[in-house]
């Protein structure tokens, strides 16, 4: 990604001078700058053989593809604690088409309101007697793109398999391979987003002529829909590692630059996720990765319900102490992030490429754009 931003980008920036907002500006440089001399970086010498080896300090962009693998296993080692031995549901929602030029007009407001009226629907449908009647935990992360790196505005749920009593006395776990039925969701989740566009557009916060024709919206089946129960907690922290902080586009489907065009690889789910490959001009394929660089520190991953961040420790705590067998709480183990990269690439960054020991120590720190001074003799 940083070679294609670096070939096409200052043509790009020049093109759509003014049309490219303070977030995309800072995405576009980071990704650029990403481990190169221009962040600065560290110095380590082989207390053994004297080699050194520069290591450049990564950007930490939130979308940009390098630097999301240590803060993603930081974010899943501090949610292995909270799991509860019990099934977790997918539960996606999506927004329809016709919503997308409010998507990039109005993007806080948009996904704000998805986060909102998508984590509503499913806390009060399952608080229904009539369907679960218990009180859930849910795990919401923000989407926003295609395999053709199309806008498509869609939020992620896990749902743990059951929830709290309303009184809070005991376990209701749901059916082993139902949680809440879609046609339910889906009617109720359309209701709230519509009418709380309205409510947007009454309190001045949408331009009238920025409202889409509601009447069709109404009319139109939404997209909602349950994908089967995981098997046990380990293959949820697995499925949470795909979803969680994942950018519009990884580096490895991106296959090769040719002359002006990008050629990169997408999943065809309509031809039993056949890989083929696309090819975007230079210029385009940069517009499309920039349609899903979010606003200046808008959240993506919320919780809500038992997982709230103000009440999520004593939730889980009743949620343990009221399940059958009174599950013993997981304990948090937080690895250094020497530890962490290993785990990832099954390299050891302390280790000297030259001599195999492990043996690198921190000698030198490079301030930005500044070239490592030749070590001694």
């Amino acid at each position: 990604m940083a070679d294609v931003v670096r070939r096409f980008g200052p043509a790009f920036r020049e093109q759509n001078h003014g049309k490219l907002s303070r977030a995309h500006l800072r995405t576009l440089g980071a990704i650029e700058t990403c481990r190169t001399a221009a962040l600065g970086g560290h110095v380590y010498e082989c207390a053994d053989c004297g080699a050194r080896k520069i290591v450049y300090n990564s950007c930490r962009n939130r979308h940009c593809p390098k630097c999301q693998s240590l803060e993603k296993e930081r974010w899943l080692e501090a949610r292995c604690a909270e799991l509860l031995p019990v099934p977790y549901f997918h539960v996606v929602f999506t927004l329809p088409e016709e919503l997308n030029p409010l998507a990039l007009s109005h993007p806080r407001l948009l996904y704000s309101l998805l986060f909102r009226c998508a984590s509503e629907t499913l806390l009060e449908i399952a608080a229904d007697p009539k369907h679960l009647g218990a009180r859930i935990g849910v795990l919401a992360v923000l989407h926003t793109w295609g395999q053709k790196l199309t806008l498509h505005p869609h939020l992620h749920c896990i749902v743990p398999g059951g929830g709290l009593s309303i009184d809070g006395d005991w376990w209701v776990g749901s059916r082993p391979d139902f949680f809440l039925p879609v046609r339910v969701l889906k009617k109720l989740f359309r209701g709230k987003f519509l009418a709380a566009l309205q409510q947007a557009e009454q309190d001045g916060d949408l331009p009238p002529s920025h409202l889409p024709a509601l009447d069709a919206l109404y009319r139109k089946s939404w997209v909602v829909y349950c994908k089967p129960p995981f098997g046990s907690p380990e293959q949820v922290l697995a499925y949470l590692a795909r979803y969680t902080h994942r950018v519009a586009i990884s580096n490895r489907r991106l296959v090769r630059l040719e002359g002006e065009d990008v050629v990169f690889t997408w999943k065809d789910y309509a031809a039993g996720d056949r890989s083929r490959e696309m090819t975007l001009s230079g210029q385009e394929f940069l517009r499309r990765f920039l349609l899903h660089v979010l606003p200046d520190r808008f959240v993506r991953i919320r919780y809500f319900g038992l997982f709230a961040n103000r009440h999520r420790e004593p939730s889980l705590a009743l949620c343990r102490e009221v399940l059958p067998g009174r599950p013993v709480q997981p304990k948090l183990t937080k690895s250094d992030w020497q530890s962490l990269l290993q785990s990832l690439t099954g390299v050891d960054p302390l280790r000297c490429e030259v001599c195999g020991q492990k043996a690198l120590r921190l000698v030198e720190e490079l301030v930005p754009a500044q070239t490592p001074r030749a070590p001694p003799r």
